[in-house]
């Protein structure tokens, strides 16, 4: 799906793109709509290529042009042309500011504006509620104290937003529940160390928040970089959870206070995380797993399964384990 919320530069050649990461350029000067991640892109689009995690995605692309590293040339499907770089994630960063040109600006929204109720289906909003452009909110919401609901959001019908709230760049479905201080929809934390400066990495995509959801207070939900971050129907999120960018969390998973995603990690269905568990990043979680409250996850989990500690492990041998250090 491209992108709804980021200005699009359409115009952009495979030569553009060459010549922006200083490569020769090609003899077919082949347009390029957009620059999408493997399981979406099109034959008229750009992708990446930068770990064997995704060896899967890369056969089923449709993708003609691939941006990748030389080594992994051999394993690529025959359908795509590689376009070899020393460094794929910070080729992407160069490639996508071309596509977005403005994807990298996340200052607020000089043109918010008072909420005037009486344009919206029986809204009830509090004291000092401002809204952005392209904001479109369903019947029977309800908006508390202070919050700021900026450019490009969606929120269904019979949602509750707390006070001291901040969105943008998110679709909200209906009948859930943001409470107070959460904010949602801001550029993740990527980045790219450098000699001189960091260079950061644009974020284009948005939060896609199912119905019937939970965010608890002081909450942050990222949105995504070429993908949008997702939370899943009927999903709970206890206080001061942090979702990092592109994170996919499936439905009726209750997560409990202080839990942090890294980036691009996929939780399955009806996962129970216990309080301030971490999971690392590119890392898919099955359904009905349950990982214990402090455990740290650093590696893929199959479903059914229940795990604690650091590394997260199967509760029976960390059980056993702990009794035998006693």
């Amino acid at each position: 799906m491209r992108n709804i919320f980021f200005k699009i530069n359409k115009n952009i050649k495979i030569n553009d793109i060459l010549k922006c990461l200083k490569l020769k350029n090609s003899k077919i000067n082949f347009k390029i709509d957009d620059i999408k991640d493997l399981d979406t892109a099109t034959i008229r689009d750009i992708t990446f290529f930068h770990s064997k995690k995704y060896l899967s995605a890369i056969k089923n692309t449709k993708a003609k042009f691939v941006l990748t590293h030389k080594r992994f040339k051999n394993i690529l499907p025959k359908s795509v042309t590689p376009i070899e770089v020393n460094d794929v994630l910070l080729s992407v960063a160069k490639v996508t500011s071309i596509f977005y040109p403005d994807s990298l600006n996340d200052t607020f929204d000089e043109n918010v504006y008072k909420i005037d109720k009486r344009k919206f289906v029986r809204l009830k909003v509090g004291q000092n509620v401002l809204v952005g452009k392209n904001v479109k909110i369903g019947k029977n919401c309800c908006i508390g104290h202070n919050t700021i609901i900026e450019q490009n959001v969606v929120i269904g019908d019979n949602c509750e937003i707390g006070s001291n709230v901040l969105i943008k760049n998110t679709i909200i479905g209906n009948n859930s529940i943001i409470l107070d201080g959460a904010i949602i929809g801001k550029k993740g934390f990527g980045f790219f160390p450098g000699q001189k400066k960091n260079i950061r990495y644009p974020h284009i995509g948005s939060v896609i928040i199912g119905k019937d959801v939970e965010i608890g207070c002081n909450n942050t939900i990222d949105r995504g970089s070429l993908s949008n971050t997702i939370i899943g129907d009927g999903t709970f999120l206890d206080n001061q959870v942090h979702i990092a960018h592109n994170v996919k969390i499936g439905k009726n998973c209750i997560i409990t206070a202080q839990v942090g995603f890294a980036g691009s990690s996929s939780i399955g269905n009806k996962v129970l995380i216990g309080g301030q568990a971490g999971i690392s990043g590119h890392l898919k979680i099955g359904d009905n797993v349950q990982i214990g409250g402090g455990s740290g996850v650093i590696k893929n989990i199959p479903s059914n399964t229940k795990v604690m500690g650091y590394p997260a492990k199967n509760i029976r041998n960390f059980l056993k384990e702990s009794k035998l250090n006693d």
